[in-house]
C-alpha cells in the first residue's frame, strides 16, 4: 500500500475523483498538551480514502486541526459540516467513522 499525505483539505478534495469507493473514512483524536496551561485542547480529524494505481492500492490521507475549550467540541456537528462540503463535490460520498488502515488490512489478509 502506498500512503500519500495531502497537506490541506482543498487538495484532498481534488484527489477525490481517484477514489475507488464512495466512503471516506475519518477518525478524531485529542492531542495531549500536558505542558500547556490553557484550557485549549487540540483535536485532530483525519480523513482518508483508497484509490488504485495499476496493481497498487493508494491511501490518501489528510488532517484537520481544530481547537476546543473544555467540552465545547461536538464531533457530530463538525463531521456534518465536512459531509456538506463533500456532498457539493459528489452527493454519493459518505463519511464513515473508522480507521481505514485497519479495515483494509483486515480485508486483505
Amino acid at each position: 500500500m502506498i500512503v500519500l499525505f495531502i497537506d490541506n483539505i482543498e487538495d484532498f478534495i481534488i484527489f477525490l475523483e481517484k477514489r475507488i469507493m464512495n466512503e471516506i473514512f475519518f477518525e478524531s483524536k485529542q492531542i495531549d498538551n500536558k505542558n500547556d496551561l490553557t484550557a485549549e485542547i487540540e483535536i485532530e480529524i483525519i480523513l482518508h480514502f483508497l484509490s488504485k494505481v495499476a496493481e497498487s492500492i493508494v491511501l490518501y490521507e489528510t488532517k484537520i486541526d481544530m481547537s476546543k475549550f473544555d467540552n465545547s467540541f461536538d464531533e457530530e456537528k463538525v463531521i456534518s459540516e465536512i459531509q456538506k462540503i463533500f456532498k457539493k463535490v459528489d452527493p454519493s460520498i459518505k463519511l464513515i467513522k473508522g480507521k481505514i488502515r485497519e479495515i483494509y488490512l483486515s480485508y486483505s489478509l
